[in-house]
């Protein structure tokens, strides 16, 4: 089973918002409640740095998931410059931990390069360890 869904997004303040509600609703329509939480957060802060960092005035930026069979694959595209890079702040420091954060979050993480622009993905695992077995007693 392969899904995806992608939307683009102006380079607008409420735009981080309204990527968190999209990913939040196909999250659920694909029923993987517990990714919710923690894709929401990494979003907030990919779709942040696209709209800080990324896209140039004028332009969008475009957030994608795409779900496979055990995994799920979050990506934010924009059209700017630069290399995204996970930094050490200093402890008193207002700003810089956001791709620390979802590097830490995600399952693996990492920078695709475009002729113009670049993808920042986070790819989360849905599969669960295996329960372990359940304890019975004697004559259940």
């Amino acid at each position: 089973m392969s899904l995806s869904q992608q939307r683009r997004f102006p380079r607008r303040r409420n735009s981080v918002g309204a990527s968190r509600d999209f990913v939040t609703g196909v999250l659920i329509e694909w029923e993987l409640h517990p990714l919710v939480e923690d894709i929401r957060l990494c979003v907030s802060e990919l779709a942040t740095n696209a709209l800080v960092h990324g896209a140039p005035p004028g332009r969008e930026f475009c957030v994608g998931l795409h779900r496979g069979e055990e995994l799920v694959r979050l990506e934010v595209r924009d059209s700017g410059p630069g290399q995204p890079a996970v930094r050490r702040p200093d402890d008193d420091a207002c700003s810089g931990r956001g791709l620390r954060l979802v590097s830490e979050l995600a399952d693996d993480f990492g920078v695709d390069d475009h002729v113009v622009g670049k993808t920042v993905w986070l790819v989360f695992k849905t599969s669960a360890a295996p329960d372990p077995a359940p304890l019975t007693t004697p004559g259940s």
